[in-house]
């Protein structure tokens, strides 16, 4: 038995040994590594016929580049291989084989449509238009009620130059879709890029209807086309479009809305004021928007319409939440009329600074009541010559427990400029250097800092004033940069000859006369620059200045003399434009000669397109001419 075993074992080992024997060479290793090698060759001769087909391709064989890539494509059949060897085949004008191309990719990939709007795409390039649009139509016909596909057609449309063929797709999709989805922006970005302008407008209108929450964009798309339409063709479609849609569907709120923001963008305040007044109504809303109108017209210094609209939202109640800021807006729009037309009445002064003593005596004198005592503080002192009790009325509002910092600071700049006002320099600086510190980075801060340096240009520290000037030029604040900006070049462009500053000297002291009131101190001390001087660079800035002078005096026709006179022999200098706007408003406004105004408005136009004044000119211009706007 034992035997047996010792056989049976010695049997086993002798057959595994032979096995190994056997399989050996199988696995052996430089037979593993030529397996392993095979596929990174091939690897390897891929990336280098694909090297060589787009180096082919770049410069331009496309004999050797169509024999590549059909190489690449038979081994692996992607969109890339395929997309540059149709190129090929193309550029080759080998259109059978191009054709065939695009019959394998429409077999292979039934479902996606773009294949056969190449195939059609061949058939143009070798101008078989019947075949190219039976084939474009095949594919329309095809689209599935998606969304997604949708798109990807009409941008394949696109991408192959068939403008109305992508058009054709959005609307046959929005059909399939029945309005899910309308397509409307995309439809609006392919007319505006055939230039139809009003397909566009009509397109951009029935997406602000359907969906509310694209009337932002929608603004901005609608915005960037006013901007360019020189001729206004396309806003008076605009204002059109919407007057009919609003009329049809008044209870569509974004049409009103639009209409509204269309006025605000023209200037017609009052066009604005209706349809705000009407949605608050419809709406039943607290006043807020007809409110904030109110306040974009007294920037606008739209006066008029601004007080109408307080007055609407002050009618509300005085338990309205913005029935005191409501006062507030209406009595500053009434004090800005007053103070900023060409002259102001002292008694209708008198009138309104009881008006304010009626609103503190009833609100009294909390932080919500700053803004009513900063405002009569600058009545009584700038207009009615009562300094003492201008003063004292800001004193009491900086110390007003509670009060937000920034309404103090604006109350401690106002008491700054009342000081200059004074000639207290000293007590005007340290409240302007105390606000630009405490607010570097805001713009009450960068204003306080603005009036500091003009103080300091004013007693004749011109290095120091255009250091800081020089800083202010990158404020957020628009105005307060430009004019940082316009009086650094004052003071660097208008140095002596022998590099004194005589004149600027001079130049300076007349300009805060002016601002502290004594208007023919001013004259005289602008005067003096002639007599010491043959020719100044100045000579344009104290023209300017002598005509604001006599504006202020009510002397109109030596203002229109003087701005005549620094049109027409400094008509280079920057500030031609600038009196051209300021003679075109005094013929209107004043004289009533609208044909010289017109002409006046059209010389900025044409004369000086770069001009801060040119959207304003256009407008006055268009509006004189009798335009619709």
């Amino acid at each position: 038995m034992k035997n047996n075993n010792t056989v049976v074992s010695t049997l086993y080992l002798f057959i595994l040994w032979l096995v190994i024997l056997v399989m050996t060479p199988l696995f052996s290793p430089a037979q593993i590594q030529i397996q392993r090698s095979q596929p990174s060759q091939n690897a390897r001769q891929i990336d280098e016929d694909e090297r060589l087909a787009s180096e082919y391709y770049r410069n331009k064989e496309y004999d050797k580049a169509a024999e590549l890539y059909e190489k690449l494509y038979r081994k692996n059949p992607t969109h890339y291989y395929y997309t540059f060897y149709l190129y090929c085949l193309l550029q080759l004008e080998d259109y059978s084989e191009a054709v065939k191309l695009t019959d394998k990719q429409i077999k292979r990939y039934p479902g996606q449509l773009k294949f056969l709007v190449d195939k059609g795409y061949v058939y143009t390039q070798m101008g078989d238009t019947r075949n190219a649009d039976k084939t474009f139509n095949e594919a329309l016909e095809q689209l599935p009620a998606n969304q997604a596909l949708i798109s990807e057609l009409a941008n394949s449309f696109y991408l192959r130059g068939q403008m109305d063929k992508a058009i054709a797709a959005y609307k046959h999709g929005r059909e399939l879709l029945k309005g899910a989805y309308g397509f409307h922006i995309e439809l609006a970005n392919l007319y505006k890029l055939g230039g139809n302008y009003n397909e566009m407008t009509d397109e951009l209108l029935d997406e602000a209807g359907e969906n509310p929450s694209s009337l932002t964009r929608i603004q901005n798309q609608l915005q960037s086309m006013m901007y360019d339409d020189e001729e206004g063709t396309f806003t008076d479609y605009l204002w059109t479009s919407l007057l009919r849609r609003s009329q049809k569907d008044p209870d569509n709120i974004e049409y009103s809305e639009l209409l509204m923001w269309l006025s605000i963008q023209q200037r017609d305040f009052g066009f604005a004021l209706v349809q705000a007044k009407s949605i608050d109504r419809r709406y039943n809303e607290d006043g807020s928007r007809v409110f904030d109108l109110g306040r974009i017209c007294l920037n606008n210094k739209d006066y008029v319409t601004a007080s109408e609209a307080f007055s609407y939202v002050m009618s509300k109640g005085k338990d309205n939440l913005y029935y005191l800021p409501g006062l507030i807006g209406l009595l500053k729009s009434k004090y800005l009329k007053v103070t900023n037309g060409l002259g102001y009445d002292e008694q209708e002064l008198l009138i309104l600074e009881k008006d304010y003593e009626e609103a503190m005596a009833t609100f009294g004198k909390y932080p919500e009541t700053i803004e009513l005592m900063k405002d009569l503080a600058h009545i009584r002192a700038f207009y009615l010559g009562k300094l003492n009790e201008a003063v004292q009325t800001l004193q009491e509002a900086i110390v007003i427990p509670g009060a937000p910092p920034v309404q103090v600071a604006e109350c401690k700049t106002e008491l700054g400029d009342i000081y200059l006002f004074m000639g207290e320099v000293w007590e005007a600086t340290l409240l302007y250097s105390q606000v630009e510190k405490a607010f570097k980075n805001d713009p009450v801060g960068h204003e306080a800092r603005l009036k500091n340096a003009k103080l300091t240009f004013y007693i004749g520290e011109f290095e120091w004033a255009k250091a800081q000037l020089d800083v202010l030029k990158a404020a957020t604040s628009k105005l307060i940069a430009n004019d940082a900006m316009q009086l650094s070049l004052l003071i660097g462009d208008n140095k002596d000859a022998d590099s004194s500053t005589i004149g600027l000297t001079y130049y300076a002291r007349a300009d805060l006369l002016l601002y502290q009131n004594k208007p023919d101190l001013a004259l005289q001390t602008l005067d003096s620059i002639y007599q010491v001087n043959l020719f100044h660079p100045l000579f344009d800035d104290i023209l300017m200045k002598k005509a604001e002078i006599m504006m202020s005096k009510g002397e109109y026709n030596q203002a229109d003399s003087l701005l005549d006179h620094l049109v027409k022999n400094f008509g280079y200098d920057i500030l031609a434009d600038d009196a051209l706007y300021k003679r075109a408003r005094l013929q209107e406004e004043h004289f009533g000669n609208k044909a010289l105004a017109m002409e006046l408005y059209q010389q900025i136009l044409l004369n000086y397109p770069g001009s801060l004044f040119t959207v304003e000119a256009r407008r006055k211009y268009r509006e004189l001419r009798g335009d619709d706007i």
